[in-house]
């Protein structure tokens, strides 16, 4: 499936902002089996004085912007297409129970990707290794269980256990929050999902990216879309790599997702964050597209780019 994305993000400041300093994820990974960038472009509002390429520490595209020229306003427009099409994940019964995956991420037995899996079993700000998520886990992991089996119940149970609702949270409502209010958006599933299988000893990343923003014909809109998305990346063991599960949708990540990037929370890729001078009070607008470009793939719905498809920086 070959996809065009389109994320433009827009401030507005009370007062001029005299120097700003932006670092953006906005790039998506072309590094990846089953996903090709095909083209990628960032364009910014008032136009950078100073503008750098780089990787983060988890491999993910990075750009850099620096404004040293007064401005009210700061806009930034990536673009990209993208061809998706993720592996699908082995049999559960042929991976791993998942307390050997656990022993693995912890040194015990390590062989093969262990070490650089290792880095997500611990706990990270957003998403710590919380005794309560891990409970709440506890049922989807009985002894023995292959890990696959045991993710694929969680990512299930999470989308039936918990509800939809923008506005709720915030990117700063701890994971038993969301535990107890049993409702909040992308992020706050993927966070609790991470910190649950971290309290287990698995290894577990967020992605962050996007859903596609209107359904393949005849199915169902997935939640999420508009704007950006989130889900989990779950190690299945040495040799065995990753598998990522949309816990909004209750879905494996195969064909309507486009990866952006990865780290240990939302912290580590944010879409963009910065640092300014000046400025006051903001607001703040963004807006998301993906869109499927393939023959036949496009369904009937009109497009409304009018109808606002503007939503608070918080993804899902």
């Amino acid at each position: 499936m070959r996809y065009r994305v389109r994320h433009a993000t827009r401030y507005d400041y009370a007062a001029s902002v005299d120097l700003a300093a932006h670092l953006l994820h906005l790039t998506p990974r072309g590094d990846l089996p089953g996903q090709r960038v095909i083209s990628a472009g960032i364009t910014a509002t008032p136009a950078a004085s100073r503008r750098r390429a780089t990787a983060d520490h988890f491999g993910n595209a990075a750009t850099w912007l620096f404004l040293d020229a007064p401005h009210t306003s700061f806009a930034v427009v990536a673009e990209a297409e993208v061809a998706v099409d993720l592996p699908a994940p082995p049999a559960p019964d042929a991976t791993p129970p998942w307390e050997n995956v656990a022993a693995a991420a912890n040194g015990l037995g390590a062989a093969g990707d262990a070490w650089a899996a290792a880095e997500f079993a611990q706990a990270s700000p957003m998403a710590p290794a919380s005794p309560a998520a891990g409970a709440y886990a506890a049922a989807s992991f009985p002894p023995g269980r292959h890990i696959l089996a045991g993710l694929l119940d969680l990512n299930a149970r999470i989308a039936r256990d918990f509800r939809f609702r923008a506005g709720v949270t915030t990117i700063a409502t701890p994971v038993e929050d969301v535990l107890s209010r049993r409702q909040g958006v992308c992020q706050d599933f993927s966070h609790l999902m991470i910190a649950a299988l971290r309290a287990l000893g698995l290894p577990a990343r967020y992605v962050s990216g996007y859903v596609r923003t209107r359904p393949p014909p005849g199915g169902a809109r997935r939640r999420g879309a508009d704007q950006s998305h989130a889900w989990v990346g779950a190690w299945l063991g040495p040799g065995a790599g990753w598998v990522d599960l949309d816990p909004t949708n209750a879905l494996v990540v195969r064909d309507e997702h486009v990866v952006l990037g990865w780290g240990r929370d939302f912290g580590d890729v944010s879409p963009v964050r910065g640092v300014v001078l000046g400025g006051g009070t903001h607001g703040l607008a963004v807006s998301v597209d993906l869109e499927p470009l393939d023959p036949g793939a496009l369904d009937t719905e009109p497009r409304d780019h009018a109808a606002a498809r503007e939503r608070a920086v918080t993804p899902g």
